[in-house]
This record gives structure tokens, C-alpha cells and sequence, in this order.
């Protein structure tokens, strides 16, 4: 039975794309059958990964309103081993269709159910917002990871997703964990970022990854290539890192 990952963080610009496609690559690199679902109407995790937003009849909006099924929308990416269910922008009018039905929060839960045991991991990549979209993640999701990034305001909003996620834990989804805090964007150089990064461990020791994913340039421009970077180039620092945070994690679920 696979495990579900939702990937998230209200705030934007963190690094919840980047990890998403680069951590499900290189768990699929370690042949690990992983499903990446893009549940961010901006649609980022879906081009990033060669799939063109425009082209896409079935998607993730489809599934949630019943439309379509999960299996059915699915689609193979470059990488092998690594599976997409791709989204458009319309995935953003879900939630206003979705406010008033009940028991709206396990419609995502619902919709990827049937191939949860088709794969290893799941990848949910959430929108910046703590929107009913979001909630479904977290509520279909065995855990929650949530990038930070190695900046000022990095704590900025932590403490309103963490309530968030104990909301979730209480009144849907008493299964979800916290998989861990991710350091992202991090810039050895600079004293505000090792600030950042030992504040973090000083309030979450247990729960901060000991990888930190640093700021690279062949990491930033893979998504234009349609693929992860390690299917870009393997050898660069962003390829190491995401290596790196796949077998803390693969560790951490005593996988290895």
C-alpha cells in the first residue's frame, strides 16, 4: 500500500514544486513506483514534469467532482518509474463547487483511493493557500512535509499550517503525521540563512530534515526542460540534495 506525502505550505515561493517533482524522481531513480498529484490550479508540478496544462482533458478537477477516474487520468512521464495526475487551471473553480457539498474535505481522499496500492508513494503538491483543496490533501495523506524556505520570514505562517494540520488530525484525519520540516533555498554564505536554518532545528529538532536543499541554478532551470534535474543533470548540487532527502526519508519510514 502506498504512502501518501502531501507537500505544502501557504506561503509561495518556498519549494513545494521543486520538491515535489525532484523528491518523487529520485525515489523513482531507487525504482520505487511513485504517483505525483498536482493539486496546485497553478499547474507548475504538471509542466515541470513535461506535460502541457493546455493539452490535458482528464485531471485532477475531473476526479474531484467525479468525472473521471483516477486511473484514467493518469499519465507516464520521462522519468521511469514516475507517474503524474496532471491538473489545469480550472482546478481553481473546485472549490466554490465543492463549498456547500458534504463531507466536501474527502472528495481528493476518494478520488486516488482505488490506485493507492498501485504505487510506492504518493506525492500530493498543494496550492500556497490553506483552501479546501488543501484540506482534501491533508486529509487523503498519510503525512504532511513541509518545505521552508532558508529566509527571514521562513516561520512566517508555520504556526497558522501547523494548527492547521491539528485541525485536520482532530476532526478528519487522525492518521496524519508531520513527515518533516524541509530547509529549502539555502545559501551557506549567508549568516541570515544559518540563522534560519538554527532556529528551525532549535524549535522542531525532531521533526527537521538533516538534508538541506540548496540554492542552485541547474535546479531553477530544469523545469524549463519538461523534467526533474536529475534527469537533467545528476551530478549537480540540487541532484544530491533531492538524492540525499530521498534516503533520509526512505530511512525515516525504515524502508533502508
Amino acid at each position: 500500500m502506498g504512502k501518501i506525502i502531501a507537500i505544502a505550505n501557504q506561503k509561495g515561493g518556498v519549494g513545494k514544486t521543486t520538491t515535489a517533482t525532484n523528491l518523487s524522481a529520485a525515489l523513482a531513480i531507487r525504482d520505487y513506483k511513485v504517483l505525483l498529484v498536482d493539486a496546485d490550479p497553478q499547474a507548475n508540478a504538471t509542466s515541470g514534469l513535461g506535460v502541457n496544462p493546455d493539452n490535458v482533458e482528464n485531471s485532477v478537477y475531473e476526479c474531484l467532482l467525479g468525472q473521471a477516474q483516477a486511473k484514467d487520468c493518469i499519465v507516464e512521464t520521462t522519468t521511469p518509474n514516475l507517474w503524474l495526475l496532471p491538473t489545469r487551471i480550472d482546478l481553481v473553480g473546485a472549490e466554490l463547487e465543492l463549498v456547500n457539498v458534504e463531507k466536501r474535505e474527502y472528495y481528493l481522499s476518494r478520488a486516488i483511493a482505488p490506485v493507492k496500492d498501485d504505487y510506492d508513494f504518493i506525492f500530493i503538491d498543494c496550492s500556497p493557500s490553506l483552501g479546501l483543496i488543501t484540506v482534501n490533501a491533508l486529509t487523503a495523506a498519510d503525512s504532511v512535509l513541509i518545505p521552508i524556505q532558508s529566509e527571514y520570514f521562513a516561520l512566517e505562517g508555520l504556526g497558522k499550517l501547523l494548527n492547521t494540520v491539528r485541525i485536520v488530525q482532530t476532526r478528519l484525519n487522525k492518521e496524519l503525521t508531520i513527515e518533516g520540516l524541509l530547509i529549502t533555498m539555502y545559501d551557506g554564505r549567508l549568516k541570515l540563512a544559518r540563522q534560519v536554518v538554527e532556529d528551525v532545528r532549535k524549535h522542531f529538532s525532531h521533526l527537521v530534515f538533516d538534508t538541506l536543499i540548496f540554492r542552485n541554478t541547474r535546479l531553477a532551470e530544469a523545469p524549463s526542460y519538461g523534467q526533474p534535474v536529475i534527469m537533467t543533470d545528476a551530478d549537480c548540487a540540487g541532484s544530491l540534495n533531492y538524492l540525499n532527502l530521498a534516503a533520509e526519508l526512505l530511512k525515516r519510514n525504515k524502508l533502508i
